[in-house]
């Protein structure tokens, strides 16, 4: 445990010395994710969607202070929906600590799926859902993985391969891996310890397997941490290291890598402190997830990436504005916060004058003509409709009126400038000083 200890306090030393002086105006990098402080993004594709499971840093964290697991949805890359947290410490009856919810990893099988969650000094745990949004139940009771070195039991990443076998790997700083039986919440055999683990591997491997070669993705050096890969004719290794995907560098800090295939596109994810840098110069654990293509060579190696690009990933298909649009979708916004409670679901929050949300890619087709919004008003105000840019043209105001009760939703609607053809929109909230309402659905009317 000391050494641990001594690990984490380097890391936190070197942290806080990193941040020392940014310019906080010289970063252009946009996290995915604005409303929450996320970490340890765990994607997985399953019916047309990308769902990205995340650990999540608390608004008020100093050091780690993590207690549930998130899900993200999206379809198109670019604009991500909240769905809240679909699991926590307190889904494990056996789970004694009140903070430590590590980095998490979910995967599909026979319908099922199995959400692997590690609490720091606890071992890993296993939760099984018929649908990958939840309820997430403990099947066992226990502990799914306890080794006599408990406090590097973490970053559990489960892997099928080809042939139905699937395995579950995990650990920092070594290797460990077991064969899973088909159950998933078993295994047979006993615990294996890689015994040549590949160059510069901290944690947090990730597995998976394309055109008959098994990759390995990893935090990679420390410290500052990148993402390192490693590549093997086996998923029992021996791993070869092959370079770093993310460059180890000032700007990276820390790393958690998850790897995807999405619609004929590769897609490498990761974390920063980057949207934490935009608020202060003050080095706090609030990490924000990131998201950037990832591109093969023709020997199946991959390209080196210095660091997230400014512009992200390309959209894959335009959005919809023709139906209920969860207000917690969003490309990027400023200012505002997101909740959950068991009568509305999610919806956004901590709104106030000046603050704004953008969707990328909406196809307005030949033409928009009505907005409406569902909002429970607080002080009230107006959201200014906006193509393009936050600054860009004004095509319509839905005033909100304070009609009396935060927990009273009512649907505002307004008629806007004609609207065709492609372009971000933008949600601009303008009012008084205060919290002005909460935003649940908005949709256009053709």
């Amino acid at each position: 445990m000391m050494i641990r200890f001594k690990i984490f306090a380097t890391i936190f030393i070197w942290n806080v010395l990193a941040f020392t002086g940014l310019a906080q105006e010289s970063i252009k990098q946009k996290p995915i994710i604005q409303s929450k402080f996320t970490a340890d993004p765990a994607p997985m594709v399953y019916n047309d969607t990308v769902f990205l499971y995340t650990s999540h840093d608390e608004d008020d964290a100093e050091g780690f202070k993590m207690l549930d697991w998130l899900l993200y949805t999206t379809t198109d890359m670019v604009n991500w929906t909240e769905h809240g947290a679909v699991a926590s410490l307190k889904d494990f009856s056996w789970a004694r600590q009140d903070n430590g919810a590590w980095a998490v990893q979910c995967i599909e099988r026979n319908g099922k799926f199995y959400l692997y969650c590690p609490m720091h000094g606890g071992g890993i745990g296993v939760l099984v859902s018929d649908n990958p949004y939840g309820p997430f139940k403990d099947p066992l009771g226990k502990r799914l993985i306890e080794t006599d070195h408990i406090w590097n039991d973490i970053d559990p990443s489960p892997f099928i391969d080809d042939d139905g076998q699937a395995y579950l790997y995990w650990g920092n700083p070594d290797i460990y891996y077991v064969k899973l039986n088909e159950d998933m919440i078993s295994y047979s055999g006993g615990v294996i310890k890689e015994p040549s683990k590949p160059d510069n591997y901290q944690e947090g491997p990730w597995v998976w397997k394309r055109n008959g070669h098994y990759y390995m993705a990893y935090a990679s050096t420390c410290c500052p941490e990148g993402i390192g890969y490693a590549m093997s004719d086996s998923p029992s290794g021996p791993w070869e290291y092959k370079g770093m995907i993310m460059d180890a560098s000032e700007k990276t800090r820390g790393n958690h890598p998850g790897i995807i295939d999405y619609k004929g596109e590769s897609y490498v994810f990761g974390h920063s402190y980057d949207l934490l840098k935009h608020e202060t110069s003050t080095f706090y654990e609030r990490r924000s997830v990131d998201l950037d293509e990832m591109q093969y060579n023709a020997d199946g190696t991959i390209r080196n990436r210095h660091y997230w690009s400014i512009e992200g990933p390309d959209q894959v298909v335009s959005f919809n504005p023709f139906h209920w649009v969860e207000a917690e979708t969003m490309a990027w916004s400023k200012g505002v916060k997101s909740k959950k409670d068991t009568l509305t679901g999610v919806f956004v929050s901590q709104i106030h004058n000046g603050d704004f949300i953008q969707v990328s890619g909406v196809d307005f087709a030949e033409g928009a003509m009505k907005f409406e919004a569902n909002v429970a008003p607080l002080l009230g105000g107006q959201v200014d409709i906006r193509l393009d840019d936050k600054d860009g043209t004004l095509i319509g105001v839905c005033e909100i009126e304070n009609t009396g009760g935060e927990n009273v939703w009512n649907t505002f609607e307004t008629k806007v400038e004609k609207i065709t053809g492609v372009h971000d929109l933008f949600f601009v909230f303008r009012g008084r000083e205060g919290e002005l309402f909460k935003f649940d659905s908005w949709r256009f009317i053709k």
